[in-house]
């Protein structure tokens, strides 16, 4: 589906723009970039500066700007998105795998190729998050590969009020067991080697913390819905489908079940009071994102501005090399609520 842009979001010095997407989720697109043309870094800086209030009004309405063909290498991504999006944001208490490669520029999570990335925003489980995503495509894969959204305002039009109220009353409480061989170890996860350090950030960001034997358990509670400070609308921001069990394949799900007491599972998600997700709960979420969804294909040099309050993102599998590289800026949260 293919709507009009405000007239003065068409035309952003020179680049021509267009809505797409579907009923729910939109993008603003803006094309004429070659970004292996003579002069094209210091033109492509010039037009971000130029042009970072249009941008951040369409992020501020729409939720996402695709940029084609305007960033081809990690120097530049750190370049735009701190003109965008201001001082670069580092990965942290993190919870999936990822590598530094210039700066505060990372790869996007390193998860195989065979596998489905589910729908989240970025950080939402953390005490802060970005507010912005700034995703540049590298290498485009061969086939799939793609980074779907959806915009989470609309999302909450497609859940059972009820569950949407529960979840607004009692956020999310977050679980996590950390021990080697078992996803990522907490030395990985807060960056450190220092328990006194890992402490200091529990006990500043409301984490409940216990060493066990095996390394380290956490037990954190977060909203399950924000507030845009632009438009006041709510939008959900969680990652409760995510941390959920249910995210697991029947066969590993079961099997850790064997292995572990409840306490000591890898991630879990439970009701803010501590109740339990059922599993047709989670499944009613994921089946409103997927209602929701809008992908487009990955073409080298895209340049993909996410506001992460308002659309979450994912991965599809992929064939070939795929290389997409992510920037995080607007540290939000604290609050709860934007």
């Amino acid at each position: 589906m293919v709507e009009e842009l405000p007239e003065h979001l068409t035309l952003l010095g020179g680049r021509p723009g267009r809505l797409e997407g579907t009923a729910h989720t939109k993008v603003v697109v803006y094309e004429g970039f070659r970004a292996d043309a003579p002069g094209a870094t210091a033109d492509i800086a010039r037009w971000a500066t130029e042009q970072r209030p249009h941008l951040m009004e369409a992020l501020d309405t729409h939720g996402a700007v695709l940029v084609r063909g305007v960033v081809d290498d990690a120097a530049l991504l750190n370049d735009v998105a701190a003109r965008i999006g201001g001082e670069l944001l580092s990965y942290t208490e993190r919870s999936t795998p990822r590598s530094q490669v210039d700066g505060n520029v990372y790869t996007s999570t390193e998860y195989p190729a065979n596998q489905t990335i589910v729908q989240h925003n970025e950080s939402a489980y953390a005490h802060s998050y970005p507010r912005w995503l700034f995703f540049a495509s590298i290498v485009a894969a061969d086939t799939g590969g793609e980074t779907p959204l959806a915009d989470t305002r609309a999302l909450l039009d497609h859940l059972p009020a009820d569950l949407v109220a529960r979840f607004r009353d009692q956020g999310v409480l977050y679980t996590r067991a950390y021990r080697e061989g078992m996803g990522l170890t907490w030395q990985e996860s807060y960056q450190t080697e220092d328990r006194a350090e890992v402490e200091r950030y529990c006990e500043q960001h409301g984490i409940e913390f216990t060493w066990t034997e095996d390394g380290l358990r956490t037990r954190h509670r977060r909203p399950a819905l924000v507030t845009d400070p632009v438009s006041g609308r709510e939008s959900w921001f969680n990652q409760a489908h995510l941390f959920h069990t249910s995210n697991l394949p029947p066969a590993t799900r079961e099997a850790l079940a064997e292995m572990f007491d409840e306490e000591d599972m890898p991630r879990a998600a439970y009701f803010g009071d501590g109740t339990p997700i059922t599993d047709e709960e989670m499944d009613a979420v994921r089946d409103a994102f997927e209602t929701c969804l809008y992908a487009f294909p990955w073409v080298r040099g895209d340049l993909l501005i996410v506001n992460n309050l308002l659309v979450s993102h994912g991965r599809r599998p992929y064939t070939g090399e795929r290389q997409t590289l992510v920037a995080m800026a607007g540290a939000g949260g604290g609050d709860g609520a934007h």
